[in-house]
């Protein structure tokens, strides 16, 4: 888990950088197949989307779940193991980006069928079902393996800076 924004910035850019390339990648390919131009599609919409994802989850979805969470669910279970923290954590955090994220989707490709709610039901099902096991099971532990990989490091730099306590 991050301890500082700095970190919290780290984990976000890589968390948010790789679930946007490949959910991106994966609605390309479920709305045109993989065509010639599949990659130009995918390069070309991934910044404005990488811009939009970090917003909703340092803006919107990453506040309101972590003060849900830890308000609300939290509980002497949960702290025994981080990992347990660190998955509930995550599968609120798909819920919320696959919700806010697949109405940008469909508005960004203008894509509202002939029933908006129903194409949104189907968008979002959709989506979850790919970044669910894909956060849980692929990104969530690059991100928090480069999180822990940077900690590690800061960590040494960050005792020694600490000045020490002189007991009497």
């Amino acid at each position: 888990m991050p301890k500082n924004f700095k970190e919290e910035l780290l984990f976000t850019a890589v968390m948010a950088g790789l679930m946007v390339l490949v959910m991106a990648g994966y609605n390309i390919a479920l709305a045109d197949g993989f065509s010639h131009h599949f990659i130009r599609e995918v390069l070309t919409g991934y910044p404005l989307a990488l811009i939009v994802a970090a917003i909703c989850d340092l803006g919107i979805i990453g506040p309101g779940v972590k003060y849900i969470f830890f308000h609300f669910i939290i509980n002497d279970y949960m702290k025994k193991k981080q990992i347990r923290i660190a998955l509930t954590i995550s599968v609120m955090m798909v819920a919320g980006m696959v919700t806010l994220m697949s109405l940008f989707g469909m508005v960004v490709t203008q894509n509202f069928g002939g029933n908006f709610f129903l194409t949104y039901l189907h968008t979002w099902i959709f989506n979850l079902f790919m970044a669910l096991p894909l956060q849980l099971l692929i990104v969530g532990p690059i991100a928090r393996a480069i999180l822990g990989a940077v900690q590690k490091q800061t960590a040494p730099a960050e005792a020694s800076a600490e000045p020490e306590s002189i007991e009497n």
